[in-house]
């Protein structure tokens, strides 16, 4: 009898357990039924919110929905303004590039004026508006012309300073032998042979043998030769009928006919040809007429006194 009622109660107890497990089955179902509900019912009244027009639908879509038309306006505004910064900065450098521009045609001897392409204009901001795209483009096919007009303009100073500087190489400016006082200077003077007066068409620069002897400018050799007053002799045609002759040399180094630099040795301190001692004889002839070296050699001390030291970055 006592193993009759224990074998019941476990079948009801059985039971009792299945039911359970189908309760909470049903309850999960239930729940996920009813947050399926839910989304659709809200995801219907959210759409007919919006096409209603039912007021703060509209902000809400859009924050949903970034890349609706009011996005996109926002998106190419914000484009136009960082364009338009630009195009400010481009303006305010091409300013600068004016203001150096002209400093730069005054070296170069031109026109300050002629650098101008646009009277100034300014003024004070009374109001401001959204730049549209079309001022944009106009505004930007506004600095590619200036910009291309001061890139020719720059082009002519940029020629005529290369016209300065090979004209500046081409004057006998440079001291033809390095860290020698000059002995005898231009001009008349009692001949060291004869003792009688003399006219002394250059400059001696005494010398030990051997000191070299640099190009005053740069040019062309056209005379390389031994000379029975002048001893190893050397001739340099600077053009513009300028030339300039190096006498007594014991040894050179060009022949006829090479070009050479300002500063090149070209032949080495002798006393070839009608000398007393080791020197060099330097002479500079225009349009056949011997002239005072020293006033070349004294405007080329005065030009390298007036460029400015070079010096490292300033500090703050």
């Amino acid at each position: 009898m006592h193993i009759i009622i224990t074998d019941a109660w476990l079948a009801k107890s059985r039971a009792l357990h299945l039911s359970g497990l189908k309760l909470v089955g049903a309850g999960a179902l239930a729940a996920v039924t009813l947050m399926l509900a839910s989304i659709a019912s809200y995801h219907w009244f959210f759409l007919e919110g919006v096409r209603q027009g039912w007021p703060g639908f509209a902000s809400v879509a859009r924050l949903v929905h970034p890349n609706d038309a009011g996005s996109k306006d926002a998106y190419m505004r914000a484009n136009l303004d960082a364009m338009a910064r630009k195009l400010g900065e481009m303006q305010a450098r091409m300013m600068q590039i004016d203001s150096l521009g002209e400093r730069v045609a005054g070296l170069a001897g031109l026109n300050p004026a002629e650098f101008k392409n646009a009277p100034g204009s300014g003024g004070s901001l009374v109001a401001s508006r959204d730049i549209s795209m079309q001022e944009l483009m106009q505004a930007l096919d506004i600095v590619d012309v200036s910009s291309g007009s001061r890139v020719d303009w720059l082009t002519v100073v940029e020629s005529r300073l290369f016209d300065q500087k090979i004209r500046q190489t081409l004057i006998p400016t440079e001291k033809p032998v390095d860290g020698v006082r000059v002995g005898s200077a231009f001009g008349f003077r009692i001949d060291p042979i004869t003792g009688l007066s003399a006219l002394h068409t250059g400059l001696d620069f005494p010398a030990d043998v051997g000191t070299p002897i640099l190009a005053a400018a740069g040019g062309v050799v056209v005379v390389q030769e031994y000379h029975a007053a002048y001893g190893n002799m050397i001739e340099i045609d600077h053009g513009n009928d300028l030339i300039t002759r190096y006498a007594h040399a014991s040894q050179t180094f060009v022949k006829k006919g090479d070009i050479v630099k300002r500063g090149q040795k070209i032949a080495s301190v002798g006393s070839t040809g009608r000398s007393t001692g080791p020197h060099l004889h330097f002479e500079v002839w225009v349009a056949g007429v011997p002239q005072d070296p020293q006033r070349f050699l004294a405007a080329g001390e005065k030009i390298a006194t007036a460029k400015p030291a070079v010096t490292g970055p300033r500090k703050p």
